[in-house]
């Protein structure tokens, strides 16, 4: 494993790329290292909860809210929205902030495991729209939500 320490530099400070926090989070994600077998299932385990949360939320009100601001956003080749028919198609950035909210909204009591800086909530719905938008596999998704952890 490689610990990277995280900083910030004034703007003022050049930085070389190689440094920079979004090459480091590029290069495990290119990175073709075989996937660990538990991190997957961990990975799918998500996907199955988030999934889960969303649906039982799609009637509360932040939820109607954030899918109606999504659907002005229709885009031939987008990504899919909870609750929506999945022949529709929304720019990403909208349906990762309607399905985020679906995902968020019944499940933003917890921090995950406390000692975490984030929740799956936080990272799979973007990371799904963007995958779907952009035409990736499975395997890619896969690649891409282990890397944001």
């Amino acid at each position: 494993m490689i610990i990277h320490n995280v900083k910030v530099f004034p703007s003022k400070v050049h930085l070389p790329k190689k440094k920079q926090l979004a090459w480091k989070i590029a290069e495990i994600a290119s990175d073709n290292a075989k996937l660990d077998k538990e991190a997957i299932e961990m990975v799918i385990n998500r996907i199955i909860d988030n999934a889960s949360v969303a649906i039982a939320s799609l009637n509360r009100r932040p939820v109607i809210s954030s899918r109606e601001m999504a659907l002005k956003h229709l885009r031939k080749n987008g990504a899919t929205l909870f609750g929506v028919d999945n022949k529709l198609k929304f720019d990403c950035e909208w349906a990762a902030w309607s399905n985020g909210t679906a995902v968020r909204e019944l499940d933003f009591h917890d921090t995950f495991l406390a000692a975490d800086y984030s929740h799956p909530g936080d990272n799979i719905p973007p990371l799904i729209s963007v995958a779907q938008q952009n035409k990736k596999s499975g395997l890619d998704l896969l690649r891409g939500i282990i890397t944001a952890y």
